[in-house]
């Protein structure tokens, strides 16, 4: 049997690697083996960052709502457990919110935990 050589399906794959790698720098994004350890290196990154963002938001309610609760005297740490004490089911994005956007009702909130 003669021998195919594979031509059409290594630059096809050259192709989709180097189309993957548009917008990096120096050789990165013009040579193959080089294109593709960016790409595994940027999807290790992604999906890892991923998982950061979460933690990243959890933080910034924290934040907000420590700031919105400071006002009332209280801290964040107290205003959480007695939100648990009095079994209000709010979580930590939508009291952010609240908080950020509508200050009158979060301060009713406040209101009916103290």
């Amino acid at each position: 049997m003669s021998r195919v050589k594979g031509g059409k399906t290594t630059l096809k794959s050259r192709r989709n690697t180097l189309a993957q790698t548009k917008g990096y720098s120096n050789a990165r994004k013009n040579k193959k083996r080089q294109a593709y350890e960016a790409i595994v290196h940027a999807g290790a990154h992604a999906f890892a960052h991923r998982r950061d963002k979460k933690n990243d938001f959890r933080r910034l309610w924290n934040v907000r709502i420590n700031a919105a609760v400071r006002g009332f005297g209280i801290t964040y740490s107290k205003f959480i457990g007695t939100l648990k004490q009095k079994e209000v089911l709010l979580d930590r994005k939508i009291l952010a919110t609240i908080a950020k956007e509508n200050p009158e009702s979060f301060e009713r909130i406040m209101k009916k935990i103290s």
